[in-house]
């Protein structure tokens, strides 16, 4: 979304989620012309040839011309809406949507915003993430077992009108080198610990999801000069015992027809796993060194079928704010009791939700970045007071 703030107005632009992103279909409004918005408040679905999200505003005002009805495919930077102040004249909210309107019929549009790729080496293995927006507070998102930075295209969108935000790629996941190691939590936390050190001066927000949330446990655990809150979503090393079939399925599975029904495991709303999204991942999974990856991973993850991570005690012995997001419907990692969780974590159950958050319900794990960050706010910078 751009903004022309001597006129009071904002163009709500197509997003980039995500590298190869090049366009998005117009799903539906969710708000229609006329509407006041506030920051924060969905008002369109967008489908890619991955996934469907939500575009949020930025800023309050009021919607005044739908530019790309439902339907509609726009290329990434394109004009797709106009907010404006109530008091700003129709002849220049006119203006400014025939301006979009000549600019989209003659694909004269320019990409604008979405994440840039960062590359670090550590330890000898290549790291990648992706890295956009700015802002004094850097957050960093860790996706799960099998995932990538791709995961969090929706909620780091989104983050990033506010914060500096970065996405890994785990060892063994992603574009980032295949080369786990031993597979322990501890080691993914050294070699995350390093590429942080490469990529930030200062403690960042952590947010882990499955996996990745006991690497960022961990992380915060051994290093707490990096950490200045910790928010999780569905993290590995809590909750019910895990569904290892699908856990194991997933790393064997070579074929569509065995992959499939085990994706359909992660969503309560299954219209999410896409045709593209299956075959992006068995594409992953034939690169070499994936499948021993994922076994040397599992074996961190399992005990035979119970959870081989057990992070309670951890989280309680954290200094700095945690925050819980879990699917209700999560079926991978059942969401705990969350009666039974250490007193200083704030936990939200999110009805209608599986074990991917962060695409079914992008905005519910920004809020709980959100919270996590001003709790910490409240709190001294370790960091500068060192």
């Amino acid at each position: 979304m751009s903004a022309e703030p001597e006129l009071g107005v904002q163009r709500v632009t197509m997003p980039k989620w995500g590298l190869s992103m090049t366009e998005g279909r117009v799903v539906e409004w969710l708000v229609g012309e006329g509407t006041g918005v506030r920051r924060g408040t969905s008002l369109v679905e967008i489908e890619t040839e991955k996934s469907v999200g939500v575009v949020e505003a930025v800023q309050e005002g009021v919607l005044r011309r739908i530019v790309a009805p439902a339907g509609a495919r726009v290329p990434v930077g394109g004009t797709i809406a106009v907010l404006a102040d109530p008091d700003v004249p129709e002849e220049i909210v006119e203006q400014v949507v025939a301006d979009a309107q000549v600019q989209l019929a003659a694909g004269d549009v320019e990409e604008t915003g979405g994440p840039q790729l960062a590359v670090a080496d550590v330890e000898g293995r290549t790291i990648t993430a992706t890295l956009s927006g700015a802002g004094p507070e850097t957050v960093v998102l860790v996706h799960g077992f099998g995932g990538d930075k791709n995961n969090w295209a929706f909620v780091q969108d989104a983050l990033s009108n506010t914060y500096r935000c970065l996405a890994i790629d785990l060892p063994g996941h992603g574009s980032s080198d295949k080369d786990v190691g031993d597979g322990s939590l501890e080691h993914l936390a050294s070699v995350f610990s390093g590429w942080l050190e490469q990529m930030e001066n200062g403690p960042v927000h952590l947010v882990g999801h499955s996996l990745g949330g006991a690497v960022a446990v961990a992380v915060a655990r051994s290093r707490p000069d990096q950490v200045r809150s910790v928010t999780l979503v569905a993290p590995a090393g809590l909750g019910s015992p895990p569904d290892v079939e699908y856990l194991r399925g997933f790393a064997e599975a070579t074929a569509r027809r065995e992959l499939n029904p085990l994706l359909s495991r992660l969503f309560a709303d299954k219209r999410f796993v896409t045709r593209q999204m299956t075959e992006d991942l068995l594409r992953y999974k034939r690169i070499d060194g994936v499948s021993q990856a994922l076994r040397q991973l599992l074996q961190t993850l399992l005990d035979g079928d119970r959870q081989a991570l057990d992070l309670i005690g951890t989280l309680g012995e954290l200094a700095v704010p945690v925050v819980l997001v879990w699917g209700a419907e999560d079926r991978v990692l059942p969401a705990p009791d969350v009666s039974g969780l250490p007193p200083r974590v704030s936990a939200h159950v999110v009805p209608g939700v599986g074990h991917m958050v962060p695409i079914e319900q992008p905005a519910q794990v920004v809020d709980a970045v959100r919270e996590a960050v001003a709790a910490a706010s409240r709190r001294p910078d370790p960091y500068q007071a060192s």
